[in-house]
């Protein structure tokens, strides 16, 4: 499993997939797999990539590698009955094309165990509302990067507390001109400053 971590660090997509049919066929369970080896993994990229030691390509490299990981080992967790920690709704906010921050976060989600449901740029509130019902989501997660897309995050907490997941379901929300004062304005139930933070917080919710 140590091995299998590493790899995944590396980004080396082919070993990594090696690594787990190794393992599988050394009968090591499908959920010690996932959580010793590749979520092992990516929470050390988090952490590095917290303090400024790794940065977005290498983050790039080891989600690629962990999903090729996870093509192999899907069906074992289904087998399994192996459930994810918990649903997240992400898009970047209507009006919003911009994606990079988004899908560093979702990879980020993914990384801790969480099922991400993507629903891309420029996403209505109504959209995300929608979408959490239908998934069973726990956290509906928000990104902008234009100051002018912000009013929409606060239509998006706005429309949760006014629906059935009022309670149920918890609003993140991020972005470059995103700050705490302006979550705590919109009333929010998260702001975080960076991906692994976001990654990190969103488990505790799901928890």
């Amino acid at each position: 499993m140590e091995d299998l971590s590493k790899l995944l660090q590396q980004g080396r997509a082919p070993a990594v997939k090696q690594q787990i049919q190794k393992a599988i066929d050394a009968g090591i369970s499908a959920d010690q797999i996932l959580n010793d080896g590749l979520l092992a993994g990516m929470n050390v990229i988090g952490e590095k990539f917290k303090a400024n030691k790794v940065f977005i390509p290498e983050v790039m490299l080891a989600a690629r590698a962990m999903n090729a990981g996870l093509g192999l080992l899907k069906p074992l967790l289904a087998d399994a009955g192996v459930e994810s920690k918990g649903t997240v709704v992400i898009g970047t906010v209507k009006g919003d094309q911009h994606d990079i921050g988004k899908n560093l976060v979702k990879m980020m989600f993914e990384g801790k165990g969480l099922k991400v449901i993507d629903l891309g740029v420029d996403v209505p509130a109504e959209k995300y509302l929608s979408a959490a019902q239908e998934h069973g989501a726990a956290i509906i997660a928000c990104s902008a990067l234009l100051t002018t897309t912000m009013p929409e995050m606060k239509r998006v907490v706005d429309l949760v507390r006014e629906s059935p997941l009022a309670g149920n379901v918890k609003v993140m929300i991020g972005g470059a001109p995103v700050t705490q004062s302006y979550c705590d304005t919109i009333g929010a139930d998260s702001y975080t400053p960076d991906a692994a933070t976001a990654a990190e917080v969103a488990l505790r919710f799901c928890e």
